[in-house]
């Protein structure tokens, strides 16, 4: 139980600070050098520096998104932390303009926001991991929340911090099939350019990659080119690669407007309109690597060797991990016929989920309305649903598929969405008044 009163109150608390709560963090910048009005606000993350993907900054791998779609620009086109300016200030604007691309590698787009995030150093608790929320009831209602979050690792200590709004932007977890468990041979694709270090130096003779949309693309290409004398096995259900549908009408799905139509939806044409357009996102891959790909498997047609090897309408149905390597039991979905195949290492890239927000909000999370189905409700702003005891706003970065569409977890509104999470702090703050009691 907390005694005393954790000082100062902010008026806001970030959970993680990675692209969506870096664009908040840039929206109230904006607000106080516009107004001289100060929203307090700190942002705790658990790494120990900033970083978003690093084990998937592939070298040459693009993004899937403009460059316009940044931090900002689709909020205030003349902010100065655009990613225009960002180039302009490494001196490289011109060289950008003469590639005749919108998409930066993923690289640059990663020093990109490494550059904007030096520019809040007093906002960020780096290395402050969150493991619950308490809420702060004083007579029957909660005004405040108290942050605790643990320093320094798992045997770290506790620290507490107070605000009368949060904005949860954990992030995303990755996705194992049902009894895979990683190890030193088993890798998610999140840890990929870290393994593939360790293995620097070996002579890995084959590795396996489970699934079928970009990133598994991307890790096949990866180990196909970095480990020239291993064999990759590319294992999915499909019967191929699918291309990604990038067409202009179907990017509109993209546009802060759909988030609109999208939420004023029924549930019946919610569903529809994912189904329609999961092609744009999900287990998808870029034409310009499907393509590369298949060419790579096609010279080595030519050239009687089989060193990409598209193993598809197949599963894996069993793994054994020792320290030699991993046996695999792949079977087709086709005949049903079942192969062993031993690799030096296993890769899942099989995807990401949003982190769900109840597992951190704690006790706060029982004043949150749900639907028929279990959901959080979530307003049009992204603020959580509550009951009437509770006065504090949680906000959701992610984890709102189901009522705002396709770009609660993607770059396209993350600048849109940090305006009008600001835009709904500023309204209901006159209704949001500090709590010094102890929270119960």
């Amino acid at each position: 139980m907390v005694t005393h009163s954790p000082q100062p109150v902010f008026e806001l608390a970030g959970i993680g600070f990675g692209p969506s709560n870096l664009a908040l963090a840039i929206a109230l910048a904006e607000h106080r050098d516009a107004t001289g009005q100060e929203v307090e606000a700190v942002f705790l993350e658990k790494q120990e520096a900033f970083g978003w993907h690093r084990d998937m900054l592939i070298e040459g791998a693009t993004m899937q998104v403009s460059f316009l779609k940044d931090l900002v620009t689709m909020r205030n086109p003349t902010s100065r932390y655009g990613f225009v300016s960002y180039l302009h200030a490494k001196d490289r604007l011109a060289d950008f303009i003469n590639q005749k691309s919108m998409y930066p590698t993923r690289l640059e787009f990663h020093d990109y926001l490494e550059w904007v995030a030096a520019d809040f150093p007093d906002q960020v608790r780096y290395g402050a991991e969150v493991v619950t929320i308490r809420p702060v009831v004083a007579d029957g209602e909660v005004g405040c929340l108290d942050i605790v979050v643990q320093k320094g690792g798992t045997h770290g200590e506790l620290a507490t911090y107070r605000a009368r709004n949060v904005a949860v932007a954990a992030g995303l977890r990755p996705v194992l099939p049902p009894g895979v468990v990683t190890g030193e041979r088993v890798w998610h694709s999140e840890e990929l350019l870290t393994r593939v270090d360790a293995l620097r130096g070996t002579s890995p003779r084959r590795f396996l990659v489970v699934g079928a949309g970009q990133s598994a693309a991307e890790v096949a290409e990866h180990l196909h080119s970095a480990f020239p004398g291993a064999q990759v096995c590319a294992v999915f259900a499909r019967y191929g690669y699918s291309p990604a549908d990038d067409s202009p009408f179907a990017n509109g799905i993209f546009d802060p407007a759909a988030v609109d139509r999208f939420y004023t939806a029924s549930d019946e044409v919610k569903g529809m309109l994912l189904g329609y357009h999961g092609n744009t996102n999900y287990s998808v891959v870029d034409l310009d690597l499907l393509q590369d790909l298949y060419r790579r498997v096609y010279r080595e047609k030519v050239a009687g060797t089989e060193r990409l090897r598209i193993m598809n309408t197949s599963r894996i149905t069993a793994l054994d991990e020792d320290s030699a390597g991993v046996t695999a039991r792949i079977e087709s979905l086709v005949t049903g016929e079942s192969e062993t195949v031993q690799a030096d290492a296993v890769v899942y890239a099989t995807g990401y989920r949003p982190v769900d927000p109840l597992d951190l909000l704690g006790a706060a999370g029982e004043f949150c309305l749900r639907d028929e189905t279990g959901r959080l409700k979530v307003g049009r702003d992204h603020r959580v649903a509550t009951s009437p005891a509770m006065r504090c706003g949680i906000y959701l970065q992610g984890a709102t598929e189901h009522t705002h569409g396709i770009t609660s977890t993607l770059l396209s509104t993350t600048a849109v969405r940090a305006g009008e999470i600001l835009d709904s702090i500023r309204t209901r703050a006159h209704d949001l008044t500090p709590s010094a009691e102890p929270a119960r």
